[in-house]
């Protein structure tokens, strides 16, 4: 039975739905065509912004003992790989920060599917680990199909004929512990009283394991380990009316990160959370048809029109009335993540308002100018580092070259010759251009360090093939602190920048000089925006404080999905800052009942 409270009982409920002041209040009721023209999948060039974006409100494990930088509490055991783990070789080289998620939502479109299948195609960098869609057909039912691996593995011709329907959500995710497990794969279905609900979800929930504790004793069952499996449950408990209430009731609980997309037999709804630290954008095609996405890239992909953000604390709801916004909550000052604009999101995206291309083009010319050093050449390490280098290069008056080729081919296990190579992974992925480096001063720019792993193999890498000097200029500020909201970043004791100064760090990697985006010039750059965005990986200060002992590193995945228990997997939690009043759920009952 659906539940059929209309949008006339918003008085009714106990909530204070004040607008939201961010959100123009002559905004037009967006209505959607009953009919809608059937879409072309053969996407144009994308256009181009016509207006220049400005700003919205909108690793290596290192052995040296060196006093922290970072008030995160003492350490947590790191996974240690076997010697025999052929992954082992990828996860070390791949030393990067990891996005988890990506999300999509498309209602009003009769090919709804087939669109979130090409927008997760274009997510896809936010997540390779896993990928689903949940479709709602002509008979109101909730159809799903997940799989583990990219979206063009998951997904056929027949695996999309079974998705039929003109509403739809889709997922794809990045796991770290344990293997990935079906079960964790999103979108998660549920059903409860008054019908069937699918959500999607970026981000990561900070009091996951209260909340949990919290359900399990009023009797509800988990069959995953996922923290968004904790807001279905919430959902499915709410009292209040109608359905989006629900989703208030459930918000209001939690703490944290997340942009969530939802789907039920009639209507697709978008929350974001009242810091908006993970990006959701909302665009509309030709036919009416409207679309949520992590990203605009994705919006290109399909030919829709970006135009706008989902507003931080914002919820809103689209059926066949039209689009209807509300207020989640009061919302502090936003904390948008500044690694979308450093790392996460493609150069092609515009995230918090702001061109990602000419942000990382700026981070590279700063760079130039605060950390100028004699050059010939001028190489990036690819992907993410090219825009940044071309800033460098454009700035310094020195010619950008591809000193570095990346292999984009490279699977996840390779069988290494009994006669050891060196640097394997690296190599693997990134080749040397040996016309460009011998017997040059190169500067290498690249996105950020993390464990330093990579960066010393691409010193050695790139000296090995003739580069006279090697100056490396990172266009992120040094990495200190752990993310607690959707991002994977390791415990602080493996942030290289939160043992070592930055000339420890030099000799460490071998190169011949080493400076980071400064923190100062790049809230400078920010200008009067630089308050909205949370800076926590740089300074160790966070908008919302962990309030458990240990936090999820992950927001989607924790353990293997079949056994044990949530302490089971090493290295799949953090631990919380200690400068603050820890919430240790502290009745044993609750944590013994966890843990079972």
């Amino acid at each position: 039975m659906a539940d059929t409270t209309s949008f006339s009982a918003l008085s009714k409920p106990s909530y204070s739905l004040k607008p939201n002041p961010q959100i123009p209040q002559k905004a037009p009721l967006f209505i959607l065509p009953k009919t809608p023209q059937k879409p072309s999948l053969f996407p144009q060039k994308p256009s181009l912004f016509p207006q220049k974006p400005c700003l919205s409100h909108t690793t290596h494990k290192t052995h040296i003992s060196l006093s922290s930088k970072n008030p995160i509490s003492d350490l947590v055991s790191t996974n240690k790989k076997s010697p025999d783990d052929l992954s082992s070789y990828f996860d070390d080289d791949d030393d990067k920060p990891r996005e988890e998620c990506g999300v999509v939502g498309v209602y009003g479109d009769p090919e709804a599917s087939r669109l979130c299948y090409l927008a997760l195609h274009a997510l896809q960098h936010r997540g390779q680990e896993g990928a689903g869609i949940v479709a709602v057909n002509e008979n109101k039912v909730l159809q799903s199909v997940t799989g583990v691996g990219l979206v063009s593995e998951v997904f056929n011709e027949s695996k999309l004929d079974q998705l039929p329907g003109d509403l739809a959500i889709g997922h794809v995710r990045y796991s770290t512990a344990g293997s990935s497990m079906l079960k964790n794969v999103q979108p998660f279905v549920a059903g409860y009283r008054f019908g069937s609900v699918g959500v999607a979800h970026n981000g990561n929930l900070v009091n996951y394991r209260k909340l949990r504790a919290t359900l399990e004793d009023n009797g509800s069952i988990f069959n995953t380990s996922s923290d968004t499996e904790v807001v279905l449950h919430l959902i499915a408990t709410s009292k209040a009316r109608p359905f989006f209430m629900r989703i208030v009731d459930a918000c209001e609980k939690l703490e944290g990160a997340y942009s969530m997309v939802f789907v039920t037999e009639d209507k697709l709804v978008a929350v974001r959370d009242p810091f908006g630290f993970r990006p959701l954008v909302m665009g509309r095609r030709s036919n009416g048809a409207v679309v949520f996405a992590s990203e605009t890239c994705a919006l290109d992909l399909i030919e829709a029109t970006y135009e706008r953000e989902v507003y931080p604390g914002e919820v809103l709801v689209v059926d066949k009335d039209g689009v209807q916004s509300l207020c989640l909550m009061p919302h502090p000052e936003p904390k948008q993540c500044i690694f979308e604009h450093i790392y996460f999101s493609l150069p092609n995206s515009v995230v918090f308002g702001r061109s990602v291309y000419e942000s990382r083009h700026v981070f590279g010319e700063i760079l130039a100018t605060e950390a100028p050093v004699d050059c010939d050449v001028v190489i990036a390490v690819p992907d993410s580092g090219v825009v940044a280098a071309l800033g460098y290069a454009a700035k310094a008056g020195v010619p950008f070259q591809q000193g570095l080729i990346r292999s984009h081919y490279v699977g996840r296990t390779f069988i290494e010759p009994s006669q050891k190579i060196r640097d394997f992974g690296v190599k693997l992925k990134l080749s040397p251009v040996r016309g460009v480096l011998e017997g040059k001063r190169v500067v290498v720019v690249d996105d950020s360090i993390v464990r330093g792993t990579t960066s010393s193999k691409i010193v050695r890498l790139l000296k090995e093939a003739g580069a006279k000097e090697v100056h490396m200029r990172i266009a992120s500020p040094p990495i200190i602190a752990s993310c607690y909201y959707g991002v994977d970043t390791p415990s602080s004791e493996e942030l290289i920048s939160n043992r070592m100064s930055v000339e420890e760090i030099r000799e460490f990697i071998g190169c011949d000089s080493l400076a980071f985006l400064p923190l100062d010039s790049l809230k400078k750059l920010l200008g009067d925006e630089s308050p909205s965005f949370c800076y926590a990986c740089f300074s160790g200060n966070y908008p919302v404080q962990p309030k458990e002992v240990k936090v999820k590193r992950v927001g989607d995945f924790m353990d293997d999905g079949l056994n044990g228990s949530l302490e089971s997997i090493d290295g799949s939690w953090v631990q919380a800052p200690l400068n603050q009043e820890v919430h240790k759920v502290s009745e044993v009952g609750k944590l013994s009942s966890l843990q079972n």
